[in-house]
């Protein structure tokens, strides 16, 4: 007898009570705050994750870890910069098939634009709206070959209304939100569904540069009466990856009634 290929009663129970993972996923940015919610969302609902980050490559090593051993499913951490082209080409040489997307990665800045440098000012193009580019341009053709996929961009209200102070971040998710109406329509007959979640104000590292004082008068002027949390978008977005396939094209805000 062949040891090595046979299996006892018990390994063939477990073998047949495998299920079938949900989906493949790629979370951008899921170090911490919301990339970091979904991503643990994700493993709960079964899914199989590559994970990216730009610096914090100990933080999302060890989130990898912790959501394979929590939930069981296989998680690759890869550090990389969604804004470089030649990094995204280099992450998904990686990935072999997908079914969501979640362009998360993003930066901010505040100040005032005549005080903007020309770098600044493209580094935030680059990281909140060329990744989302880049990551989709690689993405489809896996999804093509499924006749299946989703893609959730993560947007900001800024992007709707505008912000004083933080225009380039504004423009940027403006940017978002206009790539994922358009290419909702040039994907939708291929069975693709492409929307956006527009976050209001989250507690996460991006708002740490706003004062005590200023995120109390942000609260005033919620109709909630409270911060969003980075497991409500990451509840929100697992809605939205279970809903219809007719839900495509929008751009959905999440901002306790704010905007």
């Amino acid at each position: 007898m062949n040891h090595t290929s046979s299996m006892t009663g018990t390994q063939h129970h477990a073998a047949a009570c495998q299920k079938t993972p949900p989906g493949i996923a790629l979370v951008t940015g899921a170090s911490r705050g919301i990339g970091l919610a979904i991503a643990e969302e994700l493993a709960k609902a079964g899914y199989h994750l590559y994970l990216t980050c730009r610096h914090s490559g100990d933080t999302l090593t060890e989130l990898s870890e912790s959501l394979t051993n929590t939930y069981k499913i296989p998680c690759r951490a890869i550090v990389a910069d969604m804004g470089n082209p030649e990094d995204v080409t280099r992450v998904f040489s990686q990935i072999q098939d997908l079914t969501l997307l979640v362009n998360n990665a993003g930066i901010s800045y505040v100040g005032l634009l005549h005080e903007m440098s020309v770098e600044a000012w493209q580094e935030v193009m680059r990281v909140n709206l060329d990744s989302i580019f880049y990551c989709c341009r690689l993405a489809i053709p896996l999804m093509l070959r499924r006749h299946a996929g989703k893609i959730i961009n993560i947007s900001s209200v800024w992007g709707r209304v505008g912000a004083s102070t933080e225009v380039a971040y504004s423009a940027s998710k403006g940017g978002v939100d206009a790539f994922t109406r358009a290419l909702a329509k040039e994907l939708a007959p291929s069975n693709i569904q492409v929307n956006a979640i527009a976050c209001g104000v989250i507690d996460t590292d991006m708002n740490r540069c706003f004062s005590a004082e200023d995120m109390a008068l942000l609260r005033e002027e919620i109709p909630a009466d409270r911060i969003g949390q980075p497991q409500e978008a990451a509840q929100l977005l697992l809605s939205m990856v279970n809903g219809p396939d007719y839900l495509t094209g929008q751009v959905i805000t999440l901002d306790g009634g704010w905007t």
